[in-house]
């Protein structure tokens, strides 16, 4: 883990692997990576990049060399109902299992607007601490 909040959620893994052991239980553990969708805080990349092109405003990025796994929450809500109802136990990857770079990423959302000349890439002071690349492998094709 290379942030506070990974090792939170790693921390938080292996205390619940330990304390359902101790019980002789298992548990689902559902690892979920950038999601984006209905209802999502308007400051999270997607519906930034949403709100600023469909308004036709400017939208200041890094290079966009960071690769990503985004996964829509409809789709992620199915996966996680779907694990719910099964017998799976342990961890569970959810996630889309192919990685996009931010760019492509807002190049395809912008060309919904033809309003590739809005995006502005390079800029340095854009959440440099974000790791470079995050791509889920998936566990289970099933779901």
């Amino acid at each position: 883990p290379l942030t506070p909040y990974a090792m939170a959620k790693v921390e938080t893994f292996n205390h619940l692997t330990n304390l359902f052991h101790e019980k002789d239980m298992e548990f689902l553990w559902c690892r979920l990576f950038y999601l984006y969708g209905d209802g999502e805080d308007e400051r999270r990349l997607v519906p930034f990049l949403i709100n600023n092109l469909s308004k036709g405003k400017s939208v200041e990025l890094s290079s966009g060399d960071k690769i990503k796994d985004y996964l829509d929450v409809a789709k992620a809500g199915e996966i996680i109902s779907n694990l719910a109802l099964s017998d799976h136990t342990g961890p569970y990857n959810v996630c889309s299992g192919k990685g996009i770079s931010i760019k492509s990423l807002a190049e395809s959302i912008a060309d919904r607007y033809n309003r590739r000349d809005l995006l502005k890439f390079g800029n340095p002071k854009v959440n440099n601490l974000d790791p470079d690349f995050i791509v889920g492998k998936k566990t289970d094709p099933n779901f």
